[in-house]
């Protein structure tokens, strides 16, 4: 009786086998052909990133601002010998050693009080900027290239309707950036900023999204503000220093000029889009 049950029970061992190994290749091809999708589209958007970051961060600058500050010479007097002296009181809470420091200028020196950012438009030196960036016609301006060479430069103009400005020093066949169009940006879209980040860290590079178009924000610092209309909301890390610096697709376009950022926010940075900034530069060219 056992050797008539014996051939059915190999023939359904034999059927599971084969059927598993028909259904096998269903089920694992499809996984590994997804990971292997996923994973080239991700090795894709990083390359296109770092060659727009290759392609712009040549043409982008740090600016030096310098200024002639006071030099302060610290003094001491001794009270005992004036009027306080004969307050019996004052020496005793304070001693008999006490000095009171004072200062006096002493001459001026030239200090570094501040920088920005900006980019090359044009191949004999000419740079855009943000206009409170080189606002103080009392300070220096030194552009600080790509390559480690130090510029001295000069104001060329400060627009009166937009918070742009450009420079020029004294140079041949430098690297230029190619400017696209802000009117075909999305929100969602890849947007890069590139700057002098905390006027110490050149060319620093943050990644984010375009977050929202055409706000109205009022800029500025201290007594001074400005309203600034139609500019571009970003995420990607603006911080002090970036004023000036470009905001860039993954084609490596220009697309913006950074100008703001939101105090007390998380990324949230603003930049003039390079349609407004457009004929300034075509005028400058």
């Amino acid at each position: 009786m056992k050797e008539k049950h014996l051939p059915g029970i190999y023939s359904f061992v034999i059927a599971v086998v084969v059927v598993g190994l028909i259904t096998l290749p269903f089920h694992v091809v499809p996984n590994n052909a997804s990971a292997a999708i996923s994973l080239s589209q991700t090795t894709d958007y990083e390359q296109s990133v770092i060659n727009a970051v290759s392609k712009v961060s040549p043409a982008v600058v740090s600016i030096i601002i310098s200024k002639d500050v006071p030099i302060l010479q610290k003094y001491y007097i001794d009270p005992f010998q004036g009027s306080l002296g004969n307050d019996q009181n004052f020496q005793n809470f304070f001693g008999p050693s006490f000095k009171i420091p004072q200062y006096k200028q002493s001459g001026t020196e030239k200090k570094e009080v501040g920088g920005g950012s900006g980019f090359i438009i044009s191949s004999d030196g000419i740079i855009v900027t943000n206009k409170h960036v080189v606002s103080d016609p009392k300070a220096s301006y030194t552009v600080l290239l790509n390559d480690g060479r130090r510029l001295d430069a000069k104001v060329l103009m400060r627009s009166d309707t937009i918070d742009i400005a450009a420079l020029k020093v004294d140079a041949k066949d430098l690297p230029t950036v190619q400017l696209g169009n802000s009117g075909r940006l999305k929100p969602g879209q890849t947007a890069i900023a590139i700057g002098n980040a905390l006027a110490q860290f050149r060319n620093t590079v943050s990644v984010g999204v375009i977050s929202g178009m055409a706000r109205t924000i009022s800029a500025g610092g201290g007594d001074a503000s400005e309203v600034l209309q139609d500019v571009i909301q970003t995420d990607a890390a603006i911080n002090p220093g970036n004023s000036g610096g470009p905001l860039i697709n993954t084609r490596g376009e220009v697309v913006g000029v950074n100008v703001a950022v939101a105090q007390g926010a998380q990324n949230i940075g603003f930049s003039i889009p390079i349609n407004q900034v457009r004929s300034i530069i075509n005028g400058l060219k």
